[in-house]
């Protein structure tokens, strides 16, 4: 039981709970005392010494039921030998003659001991399965069955054809079971850890370039994202209303008590919530990045006070009235299938959604007011107007455009960015999840 108890606790770290060595020591004490027969009481004993938070709990359970769990074998294995089988060759390997007897728990033992040979504890990623999965088989000398399976069928003899077909049978229904068991160990010991790949990999993958199947990991990883940025600048604000002792002050007012501090100085920092207008090129090139950047703009409600968000391609439209009546989830996915929506989707004219934006909604813009512009700037070489942009800059607090391409495209072929960003405040690449974070930084400036 101490080498199931290590495989557990082997489970736990990877998966995100650290277990120290006295913790093992306990949980292996609190078995003794507990016993082994009842599975609740096993599950209490290790949950009382090995998980120490709510969120720890949580996994903790989630690895007891999958590491815990029974898998029946199946019944493929459950034959008898058949009649006839005098007289067949000798040299079959210990894994055959448990198919051709049906012994289901033999089968089981030796996948287990062939599991630890291969030393399966130590899988950490998907790609390792089919390895791990071929180096049990070995373990089990299914080549050296096959190579059995067909001597039985040169003999000719009807009862060898019928033990070689039992054999076969069973030795798919046991590769069956080895990837299942691979599968099931690669849950318990790797699946995290590929999960921690798959984060890190998403954090810098090209927001234009993201796969379709990875939207609810980046949905995920967002939500945390925002959750920090939120409780990190709330904290922030806490700090400030509080304030922060001022020495000096306090010590120039408290000179005449002999340096006893009777009278004491607060010094205070206004913490700013901006407000925020978005204008989105939502052209089918820029629809992932506006996307994502919509989630998380509209996530940080602790940092930002107001945002009004306009969208354009041809034309321009402002589309804040579908965030306040839909979740933000449910806003974006609007936008991207453009369901409702009164704009015209042709080519992308910058100049003409400049136009748009200053003769209807330059109100929005007030000397506190964060302007940022999402897109590629690439205007299919019609008018940049320039100068709206720059009526659009002298009013607003900070103009901030975020292009998802890389600066070394900025001003090529139709790219009229090197127009645009010298009329900003900032100008910068946002094509990934840490430039989003980025952003959200400068909006705030959190240290």
């Amino acid at each position: 039981m101490d080498r199931v108890l290590n495989r557990f606790i082997v489970s736990l770290r990877g998966a995100g709970v650290p277990v120290s060595v006295s913790e093992s020591i306990d949980a292996a004490k609190a078995l003794a005392i507990a016993g082994y027969g009842d599975r609740r009481v096993v599950k209490s004993s290790l949950g009382a010494t090995l998980a120490k938070s709510v969120a720890e709990k949580e996994i903790f359970d989630d690895c007891f039921e999958r590491f815990f769990s029974f898998h029946p074998l199946p019944a493929a294995f459950a034959q008898g030998p058949d009649e006839g089988d005098e007289g067949l060759p000798g040299d079959m390997p210990a894994v055959g003659g448990m198919i051709q007897e049906g012994d289901l728990g033999g089968i089981a033992l030796a996948v287990r001991d062939a599991a630890r040979s291969a030393d399966l504890q130590s899988i950490r990623f998907f790609t390792q399965r089919g390895m791990f999965t071929a180096r049990i088989l070995q373990a089990l000398e299914l080549d050296r069955l096959d190579r059995y399976v067909a001597d039985l069928y040169r003999e000719g003899s009807a009862g060898a054809e019928a033990t070689a077909r039992q054999l076969e049978q069973g030795r798919d229904a046991l590769i069956d079971m080895v990837r299942r068991y691979v599968e099931q160990e690669y849950e318990i010991y790797a699946r995290e850890s590929t999960e921690r790949v798959i984060e890190r990999y998403l954090w810098d993958v090209r927001l234009t370039e993201l796969e379709e199947r990875h939207y609810e990991r980046m949905h995920a990883l967002i939500r945390k994202l925002v959750k920090r940025m939120n409780d990190r600048y709330s904290r922030r604000r806490r700090r400030a209303k509080r304030g922060a002792l001022d020495f000096k002050r306090t010590l120039r007012a408290n000179m005449h008590h002999g340096g006893l501090l009777f009278d004491t100085a607060w010094k205070k920092k206004r913490v700013n919530r901006p407000d925020v207008v978005i204008l989105c090129d939502v052209s089918r090139s820029m629809s992932t990045v506006v996307r994502f950047c919509l989630l998380m703009l509209y996530g940080i409600n602790e940092v930002v006070a107001r945002i009004r968000s306009f969208v354009f391609c041809s034309s321009l439209l402002e589309v804040s009235d579908i965030f306040e009546r839909c979740p933000v989830a449910e806003a974006v996915e609007r936008l991207r299938t453009g369901e409702g929506l009164d704009i015209h989707m042709g080519r992308t004219d910058y100049g003409s959604a400049f136009w748009d934006f200053t003769r209807r909604h330059l109100d929005a813009v007030t000397g506190k007011t964060t302007v940022i512009i999402l897109g590629d700037a690439r205007s299919n070489y019609g008018d940049p107007a320039e100068e709206l942009l720059r009526k659009i800059a002298d009013r607003c607090r900070r103009l901030i455009w975020l292009n998802p391409e890389a600066p070394s495209m900025w001003g090529t072929g139709d790219s009229e960015m090197r127009r645009y960003m010298r009329l900003c405040d900032l100008a910068m690449e946002c094509s990934t999840l840490r430039h989003l974070e980025q952003l959200v930084r400068v909006l705030v400036r959190v240290p």
